[in-house]
């Protein structure tokens, strides 16, 4: 009886830990999120289906209807699996933008995968910070002049607003 109180304390113990230690506020990320910030949470963010296609990366944020996990019918089995209760969907960016570093952001904490050639991209890094409001996450990926994939898994409400920026 002891053993499994000691271990449920002990992971307790470690999430609150883990919380504790995310950054907080908006000078916390690791780099300048102004542009980001700013396409987050534009007026004139383009509105999509979970399963939309863009024709070319916005030059504004996206805001992207999800569904749960099991009816978003995500073409790619995310990396991360979406958790009980969380939201997911996807865009396929159809032109291929022009290659180099990009930063994708997410108005929300979520799991990001990018899809290139039938590949998951890697992050070449990542920030985030909580209580910043507009932006929870930000990421930049390397991505070549091909269709992109986008896949959003984990969120905890059914919409989200991204952007996807040229790296400054």
């Amino acid at each position: 009886m002891r053993a499994p109180l000691l271990i449920a304390l002990v992971l307790l113990g470690t999430t609150a830990a883990r919380a504790a230690e995310e950054p907080s506020g908006c000078d916390k990320f690791k780099w300048s999120i102004d542009r980001e910030k700013a396409a987050l949470t534009a007026p004139d963010r383009i509105k999509l289906v979970s399963g939309g296609e863009l024709t070319a990366l916005p030059s504004t944020g996206v805001t992207l209807a999800l569904r749960p996990p099991a009816d978003a019918n995500l073409p790619s089995p995310p990396e991360r699996a979406p958790k009980e209760g969380t939201f997911a969907g996807f865009a396929n960016i159809k032109a291929a933008p022009k290659a180099g570093l990009y930063t994708i952001s997410l108005s929300a904490g979520g799991w990001v995968d990018l899809v290139q050639d039938g590949h998951f991209l890697k992050p070449k890094g990542f920030s985030d910070a909580t209580d910043c409001d507009g932006i929870r996450k930000t990421m930049k990926y390397e991505i070549s002049a091909k269709p992109l994939l986008l896949q959003v898994s984990g969120t905890k409400e059914d919409s989200i607003s991204i952007a996807i920026l040229p790296s400054e």
